[in-house]
């Protein structure tokens, strides 16, 4: 009955015509590419999400239909957007103590792994990109596990090798805060990018055959990264600074240099990571916010919560948030193909990890819906092809070669205090 039932689940699929292919001229052409080259997303944060909002009942709900208006994924919708492939992102807050990091990412990998043993028609764990290929071939969407933040290893190479024996893909150097050997885009920097210990993690990741991400880390950890990185490397969920001047995103001349390196930049859907205007109107909200309830003992409104909440509703009424878009999206996809080609452009639309998204891309089933967008602007087939999955599964086989290159070498054994001299 088993055997049926996964034969018969192509037919199944090609049955169930997703809305946006009803009025879309182009989606006869989008379901032949996508047919051929799987769709991989290189960041949702999912199970984070549901570990948040529905906490144990996560292990055992029903994860076919979610509202949508608590969450942007679920599996009809991963099917409706044609989705062949997902780093699931298996986030923790930076904030948290270290230790309390690995055991909030040992369950979060345990979550992805559940997804493919509760949904084997829908999902297969893969850790290759030849076992993305096979997975799409089979009609499956391929589970890959991203660890979103260097904390997460606890300072120890040995962490880095468990997760990446519980079939981690890649490691994001930094999350929101700067670490102990790597420094935050988004936090005061200690050590001018990466310390000696970052750079033997570095190290580490390729000799190990894992991603090393850039999201999220400083301009100087970037720079390090790509000076002693051996293999190609990805920013999971970044846009073009140069349309969106958040240290979030990636600079031409970072552009220019992850070209040099083979690496690729997955756009991130994130308003105020697309949008200027947005980017400087969250900012102006958040510093309402504050105006407002600042404690212990600023803040117009302080000790009156609900006066607070009627001050932050007038401003938003007074102040709209601007309005972004799909074709927002397509202009640092654009961008970066003019800036680094198109060789070096994913997508890693970061849902479920963000709260607002741009019209027209409210969930996993809208991928197309972006994709059509290019094609309206004239990108060829074979671009499409290679934004989609083919630019990233080059990447997967790249890093894989030089870990082969690199099979003979010892696991590392430093640590931040012995490779940094602090004791």
């Amino acid at each position: 009955m088993i055997a049926l039932r996964h034969a018969a689940l192509p037919l199944l699929l090609a049955a169930a015509v997703p809305a946006w292919a009803a009025t879309d001229p182009y989606a006869a052409r989008i379901a032949k590419i996508l047919k051929a080259t799987p769709l991989i997303d290189g960041h949702n944060d999912w199970p984070e999400a549901l570990a948040e909002k529905a906490k144990d009942k996560r292990w055992t709900m029903d994860l076919d239909r979610l509202d949508p208006a608590q969450f942007h994924t679920d599996i009809t919708r991963l099917r409706n957007g044609r989705l062949g492939g997902q780093f699931w992102s298996v986030w923790v807050s930076a904030d948290l103590p270290e230790l309390q990091q690995v055991k909030d990412t040992l369950e979060q990998i345990a979550f992805v792994h559940g997804l493919a043993v509760r949904y084997p028609d829908s999902f297969t764990l893969a850790t290759t990109a030849s076992q993305v290929r096979a997975a799409h071939r089979a009609g499956r969407i391929a589970s890959m596990i991203g660890v979103e933040g260097g904390g997460q290893i606890d300072g120890s190479l040995a962490v880095l090798r468990a997760y990446k024996d519980l079939g981690a893909g890649y490691l994001t150097l930094t999350h929101a805060r700067t670490i102990a050997w790597a420094d935050s885009a988004t936090d005061n920097p200690q050590h001018d990018g990466l310390t000696p210990f970052g750079e033997a993690v570095v190290h580490e990741l390729n000799r190990l055959g894992m991603l090393v991400d850039l999201s999220h880390v400083s301009e100087g950890t970037m720079l390090d990264t790509l000076r002693v990185s051996r293999a190609p490397v990805i920013f999971s969920h970044s846009n073009a600074r140069a349309l969106c001047d958040t240290p979030r995103n990636v600079s031409d001349a970072v552009l220019r240099q992850v070209a040099a390196n083979g690496g690729v930049i997955m756009v991130n859907f994130a308003p105020q990571y697309v949008s200027e205007a947005r980017r400087i109107w969250s900012a102006n909200r958040s510093a309402e916010v504050a105006r407002n309830n600042a404690p212990p003992f600023g803040g117009l409104h302080i000790g009156d919560p609900e006066g607070a909440k009627a001050a932050l509703a007038a401003w938003d009424k007074a102040n709209p948030a601007p309005p972004v878009a799909i074709a927002d999206v397509a202009d640092h996809i654009d961008h970066i193909v003019q800036v680094a080609g198109v060789d070096h452009v994913g997508i890693g639309s970061d849902f479920d990890g963000i709260g607002a998204l741009p019209d027209g891309l409210g969930g996993v089933e809208t991928y197309p819906a972006l994709l059509a967008e290019l094609m309206k602007r004239g990108w060829s087939d074979a671009n499409i092809a290679r934004l989609a999955g083919g630019n990233i599964l080059r990447v997967m086989a790249a890093v894989e070669q030089v870990a082969l290159a690199m099979k003979n070498e010892p696991p590392g054994t430093g640590s931040v205090e012995t490779l940094d001299g602090r004791k």
